[in-house]
């Protein structure tokens, strides 16, 4: 049986999204239907309707979203009708080699749901990072729905299941940062905005935010930055390293994927420090930096995936976080839209005037 729903389509490259009617299967082997309750509006929804991920049109857009889990497939154990969850879009397969190595957040082998959404006529659907979550009801992976705390609201909670685990991550996971370290984050939007809730989490004594908007310098202190450093006006890497007793930070966050952004976040670190990029560049980026600085500054230069997380572990603690006070997802969510919106929600992010905007069922 088919589940007849609204759902948010970009039918062709640069074109505006719209609402179509989408046809849902039931649940197969291996495979959870969803009821969404929200969904985050992300950049990488906007790169899928622009054609910068692929050109496999009409997408089912949306990613980042909680909802209730209404029926599962045969042999699913892990989730079952009923239970809150908030959908990830790399559910670990557990035989790869990564996996057989103690490290499922690499998973190299992460799968999605094996039947198509389409739409009424018959037209598949390709999903947005496997999951297309801007409709009522999506069907994912069982692994990639991971079960939490159903005391927290979806609209907060569904942001962990891209850009505030992304950011947070970079920090936490990838970046390692540690008690008294000094950090820097280049870019505050979400991303960045989360990788500095996660400094400050994880003990750091100094936090810098870095950005050429004020409005989102402010953001950052809301969410623990002790300094902000508009690099329109001022040097980054020379404001850093003022901040930093000369040196330089200990771990640099790269939230903007850029060549520029990161030659910057390469020289503001301190000698033997953490380069960490988060923001995804476009594919005909490049990259030149003396080879002989990469080699006499030492330390690390990392790519943090999806930050580097296992949804079945950060997932649940960091909605408990969020249950005890300690990590304020809410102050992430700047509106609630409806799923007609969304188009005017990807204005709005581009603008530089919204963290989320997430669209509420």
């Amino acid at each position: 049986m088919a589940h007849e729903v609204r759902g948010v389509v970009a039918t062709g490259k640069g074109k505006p999204v719209g609402l179509e009617t989408v046809l849902v299967p039931d649940p197969g082997p291996g495979e959870a239907l969803v009821k969404v309750q929200a969904c985050g509006v992300c950049h990488t929804d906007l790169h899928y309707r622009e054609g910068g991920i692929n050109d496999d049109f009409p997408f089912l857009l949306g990613h980042e979203a909680a909802g209730v889990v209404e029926a599962v497939g045969p042999d699913v154990t892990g989730v079952a009708p009923g239970d809150f969850v908030v959908l990830n879009w790399r559910a670990v397969c557990g035989s790869c080699r990564a996996c057989l190595r103690g490290r499922p957040q690499y998973c190299f082998a992460t799968h999605n749901a094996t039947q198509k959404m389409t739409l009424a006529d018959g037209t598949p659907l390709s999903p947005a990072l496997g999951i297309g979550a801007f409709a009522e009801k999506t069907l994912v992976a069982a692994g990639q729905c991971t079960k939490v705390d159903p005391a927290a609201s979806p609209a907060a909670a569904g942001l962990l299941g891209c850009g505030v685990m992304a950011g947070l991550g970079a920090a936490v996971n990838t970046g390692a940062v540690g008690r008294g370290d000094s950090v820097a984050v280049i870019g505050c939007g979400g991303v960045g905005n989360a990788a500095i809730a996660g400094a400050r989490l994880a003990g750091a004594s100094r936090i810098i935010a870095v950005d050429v908007d004020d409005r989102k310098l402010e953001w950052a202190r809301g969410f623990g930055a002790t300094d902000t450093v508009n690099s329109r006006e001022s040097d980054p890497v020379e404001a850093i390293r003022d901040l930093t007793g000369g040196f330089g930070a200990d771990v640099v966050i790269e939230a903007v994927g850029r060549p520029e952004t990161y030659r910057q976040a390469f020289y503001a670190r301190d000698l033997a420090g953490t380069v960490v990029l988060v923001g995804v560049p476009t594919p005909e980026m490049t990259l030149e930096l003396p080879l002989l600085d990469v080699f006499g500054r030492g330390g690390s230069l990392k790519s943090s995936w999806y930050g580097d997380c296992l949804p079945s572990r950060d997932f649940p603690m960091l909605v408990d976080l969020f249950l005890q006070g300690r990590f304020d997802l809410d102050a992430f969510v700047t509106e609630t839209i409806r799923l007609d919106q969304v188009e005017e929600a990807f204005a709005k992010m581009h603008r530089g005037e919204v963290l989320r905007s997430v669209v509420v069922l």
